[in-house]
Protein backbone atom coordinates (compact mmCIF):
# COMPACT_ATOMS: atom_id res chain seq x y z
CA UNK A 1 0.00 0.00 0.00
CA UNK A 2 1.68 3.26 -0.62
CA UNK A 3 1.67 6.29 1.12
CA UNK A 4 1.92 10.05 -0.51
CA UNK A 5 3.22 12.62 1.90
CA UNK A 6 0.65 15.13 3.66
CA UNK A 7 0.68 18.61 3.17
CA UNK A 8 2.11 18.64 6.89
CA UNK A 9 5.26 16.53 5.75
CA UNK A 10 5.73 18.41 2.32
CA UNK A 11 6.00 21.73 4.46
CA UNK A 12 8.26 20.27 6.73
CA UNK A 13 10.42 19.01 4.08
CA UNK A 14 9.93 22.63 2.08
CA UNK A 15 11.39 24.39 5.38
CA UNK A 16 14.12 22.12 5.90
CA UNK A 17 15.63 22.47 2.23
CA UNK A 18 14.97 26.47 2.51
CA UNK A 19 16.52 26.24 6.11
CA UNK A 20 19.73 24.22 4.52
CA UNK A 21 20.09 26.69 1.10
CA UNK A 22 20.41 29.46 4.30
CA UNK A 23 22.68 27.70 6.57
CA UNK A 24 24.38 25.46 4.11
CA UNK A 25 28.10 27.04 3.37
CA UNK A 26 27.58 24.54 0.09
CA UNK A 27 24.36 25.55 -0.48
CA UNK A 28 25.38 29.30 -0.62
CA UNK A 29 29.04 28.47 -2.74
CA UNK A 30 26.53 26.27 -5.09
CA UNK A 31 24.50 29.29 -5.73
CA UNK A 32 26.80 31.83 -5.90
CA UNK A 33 28.82 29.51 -8.58
CA UNK A 34 25.66 29.64 -10.15
CA UNK A 35 25.10 32.73 -10.58
CA UNK A 36 28.76 33.91 -11.84
CA UNK A 37 27.68 30.99 -15.04
CA UNK A 38 25.06 32.84 -15.54
CA UNK A 39 26.88 36.08 -15.73
CA UNK A 40 29.03 35.30 -18.26
CA UNK A 41 26.10 35.27 -20.55
CA UNK A 42 25.60 39.43 -20.55
CA UNK A 43 29.21 39.46 -20.20
CA UNK A 44 29.25 37.26 -23.39
CA UNK A 45 26.95 39.71 -25.35
CA UNK A 46 29.10 43.04 -23.94
CA UNK A 47 31.87 41.64 -25.95
CA UNK A 48 30.02 41.34 -28.90
CA UNK A 49 28.81 45.08 -28.81
CA UNK A 50 32.60 46.15 -28.21
CA UNK A 51 33.49 44.08 -31.31
CA UNK A 52 30.52 45.56 -33.25
CA UNK A 53 31.72 49.22 -32.14
CA UNK A 54 35.48 48.46 -32.72
CA UNK A 55 34.43 47.35 -36.70
CA UNK A 56 32.42 50.65 -37.09
CA UNK A 57 35.58 52.31 -36.38
CA UNK A 58 37.38 50.69 -38.99
CA UNK A 59 34.57 51.22 -41.17
CA UNK A 60 34.37 55.18 -40.27
CA UNK A 61 38.09 55.36 -40.51
CA UNK A 62 37.94 53.59 -44.09
CA UNK A 63 35.49 56.01 -45.12
CA UNK A 64 37.72 59.14 -44.49
CA UNK A 65 40.50 57.67 -45.82
CA UNK A 66 39.01 57.02 -48.70
CA UNK A 67 37.60 60.51 -48.90
CA UNK A 68 41.11 61.64 -47.94
CA UNK A 69 43.22 59.42 -49.97
CA UNK A 70 44.50 55.99 -49.23
CA UNK A 71 48.01 54.48 -48.54
CA UNK A 72 50.95 55.25 -50.24
CA UNK A 73 53.22 52.80 -52.13
CA UNK A 74 55.96 54.48 -54.77
CA UNK A 75 57.43 51.87 -57.11
CA UNK A 76 59.87 53.23 -59.48
CA UNK A 77 60.77 54.45 -61.76
CA UNK A 78 61.83 52.00 -64.13
CA UNK A 79 63.17 51.90 -67.63
CA UNK A 80 61.02 50.02 -69.94
CA UNK A 81 63.43 49.18 -73.42
CA UNK A 82 61.76 46.94 -76.16
CA UNK A 83 63.88 44.58 -77.76
CA UNK A 84 63.87 42.23 -80.65
CA UNK A 85 63.49 38.39 -80.53
CA UNK A 86 63.35 35.78 -83.34
CA UNK A 87 61.88 32.60 -84.00
CA UNK A 88 61.48 30.38 -87.11
CA UNK A 89 58.46 29.08 -88.34
CA UNK A 90 58.33 25.88 -90.77
CA UNK A 91 55.31 25.88 -93.34
CA UNK A 92 54.12 23.91 -96.01
CA UNK A 93 53.60 24.84 -99.72
CA UNK A 94 50.55 23.31 -101.51
CA UNK A 95 51.57 24.48 -104.62
CA UNK A 96 55.66 24.09 -104.96
CA UNK A 97 55.16 20.96 -102.48
CA UNK A 98 58.02 22.03 -100.36
CA UNK A 99 58.72 23.28 -96.62
CA UNK A 100 59.44 26.92 -96.25
CA UNK A 101 61.35 28.48 -93.10
CA UNK A 102 60.10 31.59 -92.24
CA UNK A 103 62.04 33.69 -89.20
CA UNK A 104 59.01 35.70 -87.04
CA UNK A 105 59.96 39.05 -85.13
CA UNK A 106 58.84 39.60 -81.37
CA UNK A 107 59.05 42.54 -79.41
CA UNK A 108 59.94 42.19 -75.89
CA UNK A 109 60.53 44.33 -72.99
CA UNK A 110 63.46 44.32 -70.46
CA UNK A 111 62.94 46.60 -67.24
CA UNK A 112 65.88 48.28 -65.86
CA UNK A 113 65.93 49.75 -62.19
CA UNK A 114 68.05 52.80 -62.05
CA UNK A 115 71.59 52.57 -60.58
CA UNK A 116 71.04 55.56 -57.55
CA UNK A 117 67.48 56.61 -56.48
CA UNK A 118 66.94 58.94 -53.62
CA UNK A 119 63.70 59.84 -52.17
CA UNK A 120 63.05 63.27 -50.04
CA UNK A 121 59.25 62.78 -48.34
CA UNK A 122 58.37 66.13 -46.68
CA UNK A 123 54.95 65.04 -44.77
CA UNK A 124 52.46 67.40 -43.34
CA UNK A 125 50.07 65.27 -40.85
CA UNK A 126 47.08 65.71 -39.09
CA UNK A 127 44.28 64.07 -37.42
CA UNK A 128 41.38 63.38 -39.02
CA UNK A 129 37.54 63.41 -37.01
CA UNK A 130 34.19 61.67 -38.59
CA UNK A 131 31.95 62.08 -35.27
CA UNK A 132 33.89 60.13 -32.47
CA UNK A 133 36.40 58.27 -34.80
CA UNK A 134 40.08 59.90 -35.84
CA UNK A 135 42.28 58.91 -38.51
CA UNK A 136 45.94 59.79 -39.32
CA UNK A 137 45.89 61.60 -42.72
CA UNK A 138 48.89 63.76 -44.49
CA UNK A 139 49.85 65.40 -47.55
CA UNK A 140 53.04 64.45 -48.87
CA UNK A 141 55.84 66.11 -51.33
CA UNK A 142 58.13 63.62 -52.84
CA UNK A 143 61.34 64.49 -54.70
CA UNK A 144 62.89 61.53 -56.23
CA UNK A 145 65.76 61.79 -58.38
CA UNK A 146 68.30 59.17 -59.31
CA UNK A 147 71.28 57.87 -62.10
CA UNK A 148 70.71 55.71 -64.74
CA UNK A 149 74.04 53.73 -66.66
CA UNK A 150 73.85 52.81 -70.52
CA UNK A 151 72.00 50.06 -71.10
CA UNK A 152 73.53 46.70 -71.36
CA UNK A 153 71.76 43.77 -72.37
CA UNK A 154 74.22 41.81 -73.73
CA UNK A 155 74.56 39.77 -69.96
CA UNK A 156 70.91 38.20 -71.25
CA UNK A 157 72.22 37.30 -74.67
CA UNK A 158 70.46 40.61 -76.32
CA UNK A 159 72.49 42.34 -78.99
CA UNK A 160 72.64 46.00 -78.95
CA UNK A 161 71.14 46.27 -82.76
CA UNK A 162 68.38 44.37 -81.67
CA UNK A 163 67.59 46.52 -78.91
CA UNK A 164 64.73 49.09 -80.08
CA UNK A 165 66.18 52.17 -78.81
CA UNK A 166 63.15 55.02 -79.82
CA UNK A 167 60.36 53.14 -78.52
CA UNK A 168 61.57 53.01 -75.14
CA UNK A 169 59.54 54.32 -71.92
CA UNK A 170 59.65 55.17 -68.18
CA UNK A 171 57.35 53.70 -65.71
CA UNK A 172 56.01 54.72 -62.49
CA UNK A 173 53.86 52.59 -60.21
CA UNK A 174 51.73 53.81 -57.37
CA UNK A 175 48.89 53.60 -55.39
CA UNK A 176 46.67 56.41 -54.43
CA UNK A 177 46.18 57.69 -57.61
CA UNK A 178 43.10 59.57 -56.51
CA UNK A 179 45.14 61.45 -53.86
CA UNK A 180 48.13 62.60 -56.59
CA UNK A 181 47.60 66.58 -56.42
CA UNK A 182 49.96 67.59 -59.06
CA UNK A 183 51.07 66.32 -63.12
CA UNK A 184 52.99 63.88 -63.03
CA UNK A 185 56.17 64.56 -65.45
CA UNK A 186 60.20 63.29 -65.15
CA UNK A 187 63.66 65.11 -66.36
CA UNK A 188 65.42 63.14 -67.89
CA UNK A 189 68.75 64.74 -68.44
CA UNK A 190 66.65 67.90 -68.21
CA UNK A 191 64.13 67.08 -70.40
CA UNK A 192 60.62 66.29 -69.20
CA UNK A 193 58.33 63.37 -69.87
CA UNK A 194 54.68 63.53 -68.94
CA UNK A 195 53.23 60.75 -67.79
CA UNK A 196 50.18 58.99 -68.50
CA UNK A 197 47.70 56.16 -66.89
CA UNK A 198 48.23 52.70 -68.07
CA UNK A 199 44.64 50.71 -67.03
CA UNK A 200 44.85 48.34 -64.84
CA UNK A 201 41.63 46.06 -64.10
CA UNK A 202 41.72 45.30 -60.49
CA UNK A 203 38.67 45.24 -58.30
CA UNK A 204 41.43 45.99 -55.05
CA UNK A 205 41.22 49.83 -55.73
CA UNK A 206 42.79 50.41 -52.17
CA UNK A 207 45.98 48.74 -52.56
CA UNK A 208 46.02 48.52 -56.52
CA UNK A 209 49.36 49.00 -57.95
CA UNK A 210 48.36 51.34 -60.71
CA UNK A 211 51.02 52.29 -63.46
CA UNK A 212 51.85 55.61 -65.11
CA UNK A 213 54.21 55.40 -68.40
CA UNK A 214 55.96 58.75 -70.21
CA UNK A 215 55.72 58.83 -74.00
CA UNK A 216 59.10 57.11 -76.33
CA UNK A 217 62.36 59.03 -74.78
CA UNK A 218 64.43 60.89 -77.05
CA UNK A 219 67.02 57.32 -78.23
CA UNK A 220 70.17 59.71 -77.93
CA UNK A 221 69.35 60.04 -74.02
CA UNK A 222 69.78 56.32 -73.86
CA UNK A 223 73.18 56.00 -75.02
CA UNK A 224 74.64 57.55 -72.14
CA UNK A 225 74.54 57.10 -68.40
CA UNK A 226 71.48 59.81 -67.68
CA UNK A 227 70.08 61.37 -64.72
CA UNK A 228 66.40 62.04 -63.39
CA UNK A 229 64.40 63.80 -61.29
CA UNK A 230 60.88 64.27 -60.44
CA UNK A 231 57.84 65.44 -57.86
CA UNK A 232 55.04 63.86 -56.54
CA UNK A 233 52.59 65.39 -54.15
CA UNK A 234 50.30 63.33 -52.59
CA UNK A 235 47.32 63.39 -49.77
CA UNK A 236 47.46 60.01 -48.02
CA UNK A 237 46.82 57.94 -44.80
CA UNK A 238 47.83 56.10 -42.53
CA UNK A 239 51.15 54.53 -44.16
CA UNK A 240 53.91 55.59 -46.40
CA UNK A 241 55.90 52.97 -48.54
CA UNK A 242 58.44 52.93 -51.01
CA UNK A 243 60.17 49.82 -52.86
CA UNK A 244 63.91 50.31 -53.32
CA UNK A 245 64.14 49.74 -56.97
CA UNK A 246 67.67 51.44 -56.98
CA UNK A 247 70.92 49.88 -56.97
CA UNK A 248 71.70 51.96 -53.91
CA UNK A 249 68.57 53.46 -52.71
CA UNK A 250 68.05 55.92 -49.63
CA UNK A 251 64.75 58.03 -48.36
CA UNK A 252 64.46 60.72 -46.42
CA UNK A 253 61.25 61.31 -44.25
CA UNK A 254 60.22 64.14 -42.40
CA UNK A 255 57.11 64.76 -40.85
CA UNK A 256 55.42 66.73 -37.69
CA UNK A 257 53.46 63.57 -36.50
CA UNK A 258 54.83 62.64 -32.82
CA UNK A 259 53.97 58.38 -33.32
CA UNK A 260 55.47 57.25 -36.33
CA UNK A 261 55.74 53.49 -36.74
CA UNK A 262 58.43 52.58 -38.96
CA UNK A 263 56.77 49.02 -41.10
CA UNK A 264 58.61 46.90 -43.64
CA UNK A 265 61.61 44.93 -44.66
CA UNK A 266 64.10 47.73 -43.41
CA UNK A 267 64.35 49.57 -40.86
CA UNK A 268 65.82 53.25 -40.54
CA UNK A 269 68.78 53.85 -39.55
CA UNK A 270 69.19 54.81 -35.78
CA UNK A 271 72.65 57.07 -35.68
CA UNK A 272 70.03 59.92 -37.76
CA UNK A 273 66.99 58.92 -36.48
CA UNK A 274 65.04 61.32 -34.35
CA UNK A 275 62.06 61.38 -32.82
CA UNK A 276 60.06 63.80 -30.27
CA UNK A 277 56.53 65.53 -29.72
CA UNK A 278 57.57 68.00 -32.61
CA UNK A 279 57.30 65.26 -35.33
CA UNK A 280 60.56 63.16 -36.58
CA UNK A 281 63.28 62.60 -39.14
CA UNK A 282 64.54 59.35 -39.96
CA UNK A 283 65.90 58.17 -43.50
CA UNK A 284 67.13 54.95 -44.86
CA UNK A 285 70.02 53.12 -47.04
CA UNK A 286 68.83 50.02 -48.64
CA UNK A 287 72.10 48.49 -50.67
CA UNK A 288 71.41 45.74 -53.99
CA UNK A 289 73.29 43.27 -51.33
CA UNK A 290 70.18 44.10 -49.31
CA UNK A 291 67.48 42.52 -50.56
CA UNK A 292 66.33 39.59 -53.05
CA UNK A 293 65.91 40.40 -56.50
CA UNK A 294 68.16 42.02 -59.90
CA UNK A 295 68.49 45.54 -61.37
CA UNK A 296 67.36 43.70 -64.77
CA UNK A 297 64.27 41.25 -65.81
CA UNK A 298 62.55 40.75 -69.23
CA UNK A 299 59.07 40.10 -69.97
CA UNK A 300 57.58 40.64 -66.60
CA UNK A 301 58.56 42.40 -63.47
CA UNK A 302 57.70 40.01 -60.14
CA UNK A 303 55.48 41.33 -57.22
CA UNK A 304 58.47 42.80 -55.15
CA UNK A 305 55.66 44.29 -52.58
CA UNK A 306 57.34 42.41 -49.79
CA UNK A 307 60.50 44.79 -50.30
CA UNK A 308 58.86 47.58 -49.69
CA UNK A 309 59.31 49.45 -46.26
CA UNK A 310 58.26 52.98 -45.17
CA UNK A 311 56.14 54.53 -41.97
CA UNK A 312 52.56 53.94 -40.56
CA UNK A 313 51.12 56.79 -38.92
CA UNK A 314 49.63 55.30 -35.78
CA UNK A 315 46.99 56.68 -34.27
CA UNK A 316 47.71 55.56 -30.32
CA UNK A 317 44.16 55.70 -28.58
CA UNK A 318 42.68 52.61 -29.19
CA UNK A 319 39.93 52.91 -26.74
CA UNK A 320 38.15 50.10 -28.30
CA UNK A 321 41.07 47.79 -27.71
CA UNK A 322 41.54 48.53 -24.29
CA UNK A 323 37.46 48.37 -23.41
CA UNK A 324 37.94 44.85 -25.27
CA UNK A 325 40.47 44.01 -22.66
CA UNK A 326 39.13 44.92 -19.75
CA UNK A 327 36.00 42.98 -20.46
CA UNK A 328 38.27 40.31 -20.11
CA UNK A 329 38.64 40.28 -16.64
CA UNK A 330 35.04 40.82 -16.29
CA UNK A 331 34.54 36.96 -14.94
CA UNK A 332 37.44 37.75 -12.31
CA UNK A 333 35.77 40.86 -11.01
CA UNK A 334 32.41 38.99 -10.43
CA UNK A 335 34.14 35.97 -8.95
CA UNK A 336 36.08 37.61 -7.09
CA UNK A 337 33.27 40.28 -5.47
CA UNK A 338 30.60 37.83 -4.83
CA UNK A 339 33.73 36.06 -3.16
CA UNK A 340 33.90 39.05 -0.93
CA UNK A 341 30.21 39.11 -0.42
CA UNK A 342 30.37 35.25 0.56
CA UNK A 343 33.21 35.26 2.89
CA UNK A 344 31.23 38.23 4.37
CA UNK A 345 28.48 36.43 4.84
CA UNK A 346 30.00 32.99 6.49
CA UNK A 347 31.62 34.83 8.70
CA UNK A 348 29.17 37.14 10.03
CA UNK A 349 26.11 34.70 9.40
CA UNK A 350 24.06 37.59 7.35
CA UNK A 351 21.43 36.10 4.77
CA UNK A 352 22.18 37.69 1.19
CA UNK A 353 19.38 36.64 -1.12
CA UNK A 354 20.39 34.64 -4.54
CA UNK A 355 18.30 37.87 -5.68
CA UNK A 356 20.36 40.01 -4.12
CA UNK A 357 23.56 38.42 -5.42
CA UNK A 358 22.20 38.55 -9.29
CA UNK A 359 21.92 42.16 -8.62
CA UNK A 360 25.42 43.31 -7.68
CA UNK A 361 26.61 40.83 -10.40
CA UNK A 362 24.12 43.21 -13.05
CA UNK A 363 25.87 46.11 -11.47
CA UNK A 364 29.38 44.73 -12.36
CA UNK A 365 28.50 43.95 -15.98
CA UNK A 366 27.20 47.35 -16.82
CA UNK A 367 30.49 49.12 -15.79
CA UNK A 368 31.81 47.79 -19.42
CA UNK A 369 28.82 49.00 -21.44
CA UNK A 370 29.39 52.81 -19.77
CA UNK A 371 32.88 52.47 -19.86
CA UNK A 372 32.11 51.37 -23.84
CA UNK A 373 29.86 54.23 -24.16
CA UNK A 374 31.34 57.10 -22.39
CA UNK A 375 34.76 55.92 -24.19
CA UNK A 376 33.35 56.98 -27.64
CA UNK A 377 32.68 60.82 -26.19
CA UNK A 378 36.05 61.13 -24.27
CA UNK A 379 39.26 59.50 -23.10
CA UNK A 380 39.55 56.16 -21.87
CA UNK A 381 40.97 57.19 -18.32
CA UNK A 382 38.15 59.61 -17.94
CA UNK A 383 35.28 56.72 -19.47
CA UNK A 384 37.21 53.95 -16.90
CA UNK A 385 36.83 56.97 -13.74
CA UNK A 386 33.23 57.54 -14.31
CA UNK A 387 31.90 54.33 -14.64
CA UNK A 388 34.70 52.60 -11.81
CA UNK A 389 33.12 55.78 -9.31
CA UNK A 390 29.59 54.73 -10.50
CA UNK A 391 29.30 50.85 -10.15
CA UNK A 392 31.15 51.04 -6.92
CA UNK A 393 29.31 53.57 -5.42
CA UNK A 394 26.29 51.96 -6.35
CA UNK A 395 27.20 48.43 -5.09
CA UNK A 396 28.84 49.91 -2.00
CA UNK A 397 25.39 51.58 -0.90
CA UNK A 398 23.42 48.48 -1.79
CA UNK A 399 25.94 46.62 0.43
CA UNK A 400 25.36 49.11 3.44
CA UNK A 401 21.47 48.26 2.77
CA UNK A 402 21.89 44.48 2.79
CA UNK A 403 24.44 43.62 5.34
CA UNK A 404 23.02 46.47 7.84
CA UNK A 405 26.90 47.75 8.68
CA UNK A 406 28.92 50.55 7.55
CA UNK A 407 32.34 48.85 8.21
CA UNK A 408 31.51 45.60 5.83
CA UNK A 409 29.82 48.06 3.14
CA UNK A 410 32.89 50.19 3.48
CA UNK A 411 35.38 47.58 2.96
CA UNK A 412 33.57 45.97 -0.35
CA UNK A 413 34.03 49.58 -1.54
CA UNK A 414 37.57 49.81 -0.79
CA UNK A 415 38.20 46.34 -2.20
CA UNK A 416 36.29 47.10 -5.67
CA UNK A 417 38.42 50.48 -6.02
CA UNK A 418 41.75 48.71 -5.59
CA UNK A 419 40.55 45.88 -7.75
CA UNK A 420 39.32 48.88 -10.52
CA UNK A 421 42.35 50.03 -10.25
CA UNK A 422 44.68 47.36 -10.16
CA UNK A 423 43.00 46.44 -13.97
CA UNK A 424 43.36 49.87 -15.08
CA UNK A 425 47.18 49.35 -14.45
CA UNK A 426 47.40 46.08 -15.95
CA UNK A 427 45.66 47.61 -18.69
CA UNK A 428 48.38 50.26 -19.86
CA UNK A 429 50.87 47.91 -18.77
CA UNK A 430 52.17 45.63 -22.03
CA UNK A 431 55.82 43.86 -20.94
CA UNK A 432 54.86 43.34 -17.79
CA UNK A 433 51.27 42.65 -17.92
CA UNK A 434 51.20 39.28 -17.31
CA UNK A 435 54.26 39.50 -14.51
CA UNK A 436 52.05 42.34 -12.64
CA UNK A 437 48.94 40.35 -13.08
CA UNK A 438 49.87 37.41 -11.54
CA UNK A 439 51.72 38.64 -9.17
CA UNK A 440 48.36 40.61 -8.60
CA UNK A 441 46.03 37.39 -8.37
CA UNK A 442 49.01 35.67 -6.19
CA UNK A 443 48.54 38.22 -3.72
CA UNK A 444 44.52 38.01 -3.86
CA UNK A 445 44.70 34.30 -3.23
CA UNK A 446 46.79 34.51 -0.36
CA UNK A 447 44.57 37.16 0.91
CA UNK A 448 41.56 34.86 0.57
CA UNK A 449 43.31 31.78 2.34
CA UNK A 450 44.71 33.94 5.33
CA UNK A 451 40.46 35.13 5.95
CA UNK A 452 38.90 32.02 4.94
CA UNK A 453 41.31 29.83 7.60
CA UNK A 454 39.09 30.51 10.54
CA UNK A 455 35.82 29.26 9.02
CA UNK A 456 34.66 25.91 9.82
CA UNK A 457 33.51 24.64 6.85
CA UNK A 458 32.68 20.95 8.29
CA UNK A 459 29.99 22.76 9.79
CA UNK A 460 27.58 22.35 7.23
Amino acid sequence: MEHSNTPQQEKQQSNRFTYWLKTSITARMLMVGFLVIVLLIPLSYINVLIKERSYRQIDVVNEINEKWGSNILVYGPVLKLPYKTYSEKTTYNEKTKTYIKETETHINYAYIFPEKLDVVSDVKSKSMYLGNFESAVFTSDFKITGEYKTSDLTSKDIKNEDIVWDKASILFKTTNLKGIKTEIAVKLNGIVYNFETNFNDNSNYKNRLDELETGFIDQEILKGSFTFNMQVVYDGSEQIQMIPVGKTTTMTMTSNWADPGFIGAYSPNDETRSINQEGFKVDWKVLSINRAFSQLYLNKIPNLNQFAFGTKFVVLVDEYQKSERSSKYGFLVIGLTFLIFFLIQTMSKIHIHPFQYLMIGLALTMFYTLLVSISEHSNFLKAYLVAGISVVTLITLYSKSILKSLKFSAFIGISLSALYAFIYVIIQLENYALLVGSIGLFLILASVMFVSRKIDWHND
